[in-house]
């Protein structure tokens, strides 16, 4: 049986260093402060806002949620977006995205100020995260694989790592985190050939397509370790359900995320964490 590789515990542990960090700039007299821009009434929107604002008031941050109609005006959205960001009050910025089809997403999130992009979307972040600079923030779900590898000691110099996606939330940016930790990484995505072949010959595998149970015991071999980004709902099943066939890699590979529970439960705790690294950041600590 795999060990289970639980976002709780990853989480909370993450959520107490914040709360320890964010009592020392309020001694500065500074509060962490986050904005949430969004744009109508998404319930996977409200979801993620609703864990980000109990996470946020668990250590001290405070949040400003900017919402406005799904069907704004660019000019508005856009105006609003650099008030947001030139705000000497807030620290950090999250943009649900996709935004409305009315609104060109190079433009908005161009608008925001890098080292307040706290879910790495800007392409200042981008440029830090493959820089290995303190420029930006990477993406909080990308950042999340790492901090559940690091807090279960599961070191990533010198491995051989697969990794199946290649989107600029998780895919790509999580392969720079890795290879910036020494990993030698191979990118996949769902036109590589034989790609059972290449994810067996690997020491870790990571999964992030969004496909539910795509990847089944055929994929995987003895000893590895698993990391299951994707969540999506399995209409057969009736439930919420990672890429990875659970129940057929549980018993191959040694160390598994499970869905739900596992990265996703680990990204609102990355979210605060970059909050307030981002006001030590903006007030030179």
């Amino acid at each position: 049986m795999a060990e289970l590789l639980k976002g709780k515990p990853v989480a909370d542990a993450l959520t107490e260093k914040c709360r320890e960090k964010a009592a020392e700039l309020k001694e500065k007299g500074i509060v962490p402060t986050l904005a949430i821009i969004r744009c109508g009434e998404d319930p996977s929107d409200l979801s993620y806002e609703r864990g980000a604002m109990k996470r946020c008031e668990s250590v001290g941050v405070e949040v400003r949620n900017v919402v406005m109609p799904r069907d704004v005006e660019p000019e508005e959205f856009y105006a609003t977006v650099k008030k947001v960001s030139d705000d000497p009050g807030i620290h950090g910025i999250l943009m649900f995205r996709p935004l409305p089809k009315q609104l060109d997403a190079i433009t908005a999130r161009e608008l925001m100020n890098p080292d307040k992009d706290v879910d790495g979307c800007t392409q200042g972040s981008m440029t830090g995260v493959y820089t290995n600079t303190k420029q930006g923030f990477a993406p909080c779900t990308a950042q999340a694989v790492i901090e559940i590898f690091d807090y279960y000691g599961i070191e990533l110099s010198g491995k051989n790592a697969v990794l199946i996606g290649r989107s600029l939330v998780v895919g790509k940016p999580l392969a720079m985190l890795m290879l910036n930790r020494n990993a030698t990484v191979t990118i996949c995505h769902t036109r590589t050939k034989d790609l059972p072949e290449i994810t067996k010959k690997a020491e870790i595998v990571v999964t992030a397509i969004g496909v539910p149970e795509k990847f089944g015991a055929e994929y995987f071999s003895e000893g590895q370790i698993a990391a299951d980004v994707g969540i999506s709902w399995n209409e057969t099943k009736q439930k919420l359900t990672g890429d990875i066939f659970f129940e057929e890699a549980e018993p191959v590979v040694s160390k598994i995320t499970p869905v739900p529970g596992g990265v996703g439960s680990v990204t609102t705790a990355v979210l605060v964490s970059h909050v307030i690294e981002a006001a030590q950041r903006l007030n030179g600590f």
